[in-house]
């Protein structure tokens, strides 16, 4: 993706987010060279890779195949382990009218998805043979708002602004907007986007950058270059 592109997204995604109330987190906001001047205090944000993230899965066409995301918020693997302490993360995704985040699990990061506004989400589903991989024969449970609600092998559940499932590891899931674009709010455990992301098709979760134009803010995939 060019560079040019990532920042016309972000200006678009912060618009968008400030028209439903909310506000991203004051880090947001910071310029590469301000990133590079508060590292020392920002050691969290860093590590936890929270921030700016654009991908279209390395495939070049982000409005057929591409998310937004910003994470807020990322607790810490090792709390995750020993059950305590800061073991959840929180993200606001945006998904466009008819733009597919692909077919994927997780191994250990169960998240609900929440429709904070805009279409409808769409979430595909399916679940998992006997090894976790995917399985097109298969269906199962999930939960939405709290209530059990079964699913058939592909199936899509269509949530309304309000509306949430909860995924847990196995659980199969691809999703898009439809009739617009959605604002998603995601709750999970730790969340870990280099190494718990299995995707059914063998493509790339972060893009690969063309620099022609300087950034407006770092990316979380930015932090290793810029930041070292």
């Amino acid at each position: 993706m060019k560079r040019s592109r990532i920042n016309q997204i972000m200006a678009e995604a912060d618009e968008m987010i400030r028209s439903y109330g909310f506000v991203l987190p004051p880090f947001a906001s910071w310029s590469p060279d301000q990133f590079k001047a508060r590292a020392p205090g920002a050691a969290h944000v860093i590590n936890a890779r929270c921030g700016w993230d654009i991908t279209d899965y390395g495939r070049g066409k982000f409005d057929d195949m591409g998310l937004f995301l910003f994470t807020l918020r990322n607790g810490l693997l090792s709390d995750l382990q020993r059950g305590g302490g800061m073991c959840y993360a929180e993200k606001l995704l945006i998904s466009r009218q008819d733009q597919l985040s692909p077919m994927h699990t997780h191994v250990i990061k169960a998240e609900d998805i929440i429709n904070r506004g805009g279409g409808a989400l769409v979430v595909k589903l399916y679940g998992s043979d006997d090894q976790g991989g995917f399985a097109e024969d298969r269906g199962g449970v999930v939960m939405c708002d709290g209530i059990a609600r079964p699913f058939a092998p592909g199936e899509k559940l269509r949530l309304a602004p309000g509306e949430s499932v909860t995924l847990r590891p196995g659980d199969w899931h691809a999703f898009w907007g439809e009739s617009g674009d959605v604002l998603i709010g995601e709750v999970s455990t730790v969340n870990d986007d280099e190494t718990d992301n299995i995707f059914q098709a063998p493509i790339g979760r972060f893009a690969q950058i063309e620099e022609d134009e300087a950034p407006t803010h770092l990316l979380v995939s930015d932090y290793r270059d810029w930041l070292a």
